[in-house]
């Protein structure tokens, strides 16, 4: 029996040897690029996009504020950051980006990742589902606090550091100096300084500029139900777990209610824009709904039950995305969602946080859920009273609140009408097949997402590629501009000029296209991209009141940053599906797999792009680059 005390082993996944943040003091700082390279590279990226006499124009402006402006701006900003060692000089402008953004956080920033099913398919029941990952989730916050969770580390060379001899003499290097050890092992310890905010926490509508908020304090769970809104305690006063079965019972309880939905669904404010629900939720404050509002914000998670099962992978994406709007807090850091057929995935939001610290969190809860799982389909609710232990939030909604729901409610459903969420499954080849050529997968994927564009519309255009700097002290993120003059050359080859090259001439450009983009990602992953070094020294001008520098105002710089293609990549064990919603009215948002043997693909885009038929034009760009890769002869 597992026992559920502070002595038992069952309160935590795993005691690491290493503590958790052993290595966050002496994490590496994120390195401000020299600014003649910024611009070098801003300029690579900008070439494909333009024609000779737009591009003659940039690069005037480019070259004219790395001698003047950029110059002192760039100065300004190492001086600043040299003054602030305990940080990273994205840290603050980035956190501003998303907190200062008033557009609604649902659609717009939080993205989704689906769990995969349980293997034991008589564990993919909802309440038994939602009891296991609860505890596991609990386990990972209590692992976390206590200092066991193992510290995120990149290994290149496994045999050697990701050892119990390397954990056990590790352990004794100071922290100020622990990742030099793992560094002379070839391994990189990652920035953890994100995990605390999975917890407890919640993004704040405020006017102008959000706020995050956490109480670590706090011991209850929220659950959303048919827009019903339930919270009780998951941990004890001697900050030990609820036993499993308790908290079956209380869940099943809830599962139980027959309660009606709200009128008027609160959740349905989170999905507002951001001003429109600062105001709405003072309004709330003043009428007496200030305890209520506190308990959502400081609860634990947010677990969503969803009272229906999934039909298909574009339905999964819809629920996972967005869901109904009524059953769910996108303000929260996240929601646990769990439909009737016990199908589980994540909507996290976003500032406070990237996909790394996410992943691991559902890697960790995917593990232990499914391998040591908390409760069984035999095992029995314990018999407590629920009744007493469950309470059910009541919020006393005046006239303009009521109102505000009402209209936040048509403002969502417009926009799930407008959205278009689709998915392809690609089964000729994967990571496999690509290795075995020497070429980079991610490449391979991203060329294919050039070909299609220009396929379907005849151009190239601006295109974001995420890549974590999870490698240096509270490093985000930077772009990887995968649109390079390789792929245009190679797409273009492939979509107009087939007939011209010969296979070896194909394979030789998609070579070509492969280590270009395996150069940008090294660079981008050790802060030697261009777009967070350019944005740092526009909030540094901006702040300091400093006239706008005509290299901003170009319409090229504007057109670089409204990326119709956003992109994004995970692979995980745990993960089924990601995705999120297009980052520009016109783009498309696409999250993508690159599997052993195959890759998938789900595309969001709103009317003005056709999400389907791009994701048709990237399957034939896929069965086309393989079948050369094969040595086949391609027809256009």
């Amino acid at each position: 029996r597992r026992g559920y005390s502070s002595a038992g082993a069952a309160e935590y996944l795993h005691r690491s040897i290493v503590p958790t943040m052993h290595y966050q003091k002496s994490l590496p700082r994120l390195p401000i690029p020299k600014l003649e390279d910024t611009i070098r590279r801003y300029l690579n990226a900008q070439k494909p996009l333009l024609n000779d006499d737009q591009f003659r124009k940039t690069e005037e402006l480019a070259h004219h504020f790395e001698k003047g402006v950029g110059r002192e701006l760039h100065e300004k900003l190492v001086a600043q950051d040299n003054q602030n060692k305990h940080t990273s000089y994205i840290t603050g402008p980035w956190f501003d980006m998303y907190l200062k953004a008033r557009e609604p956080v649902v659609f717009n920033f939080n993205a989704f990742m689906s769990f995969n099913p349980d293997p034991k398919s008589e564990y993919n029941d909802q309440l038994i589902r939602a009891t296991n990952m609860t505890v596991s989730a609990l386990r990972f916050m209590k692992t976390f606090r206590a200092g066991y969770l193992e510290p995120e580390v990149f290994h290149l060379n496994p045999e050697r550091s990701d050892t119990q001899i390397f954990k056990k003499i590790i352990r004794f290097v100071p922290s100020s100096l622990s990742w030099f050890g793992a560094y002379m092992v070839n391994a990189y310890p990652l920035d953890m300084s994100q995990y605390f905010r999975l917890f407890n926490s919640t993004r704040l509508p405020k006017l102008n500029r959000d706020e995050l908020y956490t109480d670590e304090k706090a011991k209850h769970l929220l659950v959303l139900r048919n827009g019903n809104f339930y919270v009780f305690d998951v941990i004890d006063r001697e900050g030990n777990m609820l036993k499993p079965s308790e908290i079956q019972a209380h869940l099943k309880y809830i599962l139980s209610d027959n309660s009606p939905a709200p009128a008027f669904p609160l959740g349905y404010l989170s999905s507002e824009n951001r001003d429109t629900w600062a105001l709405l939720r003072k309004n709330l404050l003043d009428n007496g709904n200030e305890e209520a509002l506190q308990k959502v914000d400081s609860a634990v998670f947010c677990l969503s039950l969803d009272d229906f099962p999934i039909k298909d992978f574009v339905h999964l994406s819809h629920t996972m995305l967005h869901g109904d709007g009524a059953n769910r807090w996108y303000d929260k850091s996240f929601n646990l969602i769990i439909t009737k057929d016990g199908t589980a995935g994540v909507n996290f939001e976003h500032s406070w946080g990237d996909g790394v610290a996410v992943l691991r969190f559902q890697n960790e809860v995917f593990k232990d859920s499914t391998k040591a799982p908390a409760i069984s389909p035999q095992s029995q609710p314990a018999s407590v009273d629920s009744s007493t232990a469950v309470q059910k939030l009541d919020f006393k909604l005046n006239d303009a609140v009521k109102a505000g729901i009402t209209k936040a409610k048509e403002k969502f459903d417009a926009t799930v009408e407008a959205l278009s969420l689709n998915l392809i499954q690609f089964h000729e080849g994967g990571k496999d097949l690509l290795k075995q050529k020497k070429l980079s997968p991610d490449a391979v994927a991203q060329l294919a997402f050039q070909m299609a564009f220009l396929r379907q519309y005849n151009q190239t255009v601006a295109t974001y590629e995420s890549c974590s700097t999870a490698a240096f002290k509270h490093g985000r993120t930077e772009t990887i501009r995968p649109a390079s003059i390789h792929t245009k050359k190679c797409s273009e080859a492939f979509v107009r000029e087939l007939s011209k090259h010969s296979t070896e001439e194909l394979q030789k450009l998609i070579v070509e296209c492969s280590k270009y983009h395996g150069r940008l990602t090294r660079e981008a992953a050790m802060g030697q991209g261009f777009d967070r070094h350019l944005f740092g020294l526009r909030c540094l001008a901006l702040s300091k009141g400093i006239a706008l520098p005509d290299f901003y105002e170009d319409q090229a710089y504007a057109r670089l940053n409204h990326n119709i293609i956003s992109t994004s990549t995970l692979i995980s064990p745990a993960v089924q599906l990601g995705g999120f919603g297009p980052v520009v009215p016109d783009g498309f948002g696409l999250g993508y797999q690159v599997h052993d043997d195959w890759i998938g693909c789900n595309v969001s885009s709103y009317p003005t792009r056709n999400g389907k038929e791009f994701l048709q034009c990237i399957y034939k760009s896929l069965e086309d680059i393989f079948n050369v890769l094969k040595g086949k002869k391609i027809g256009s």
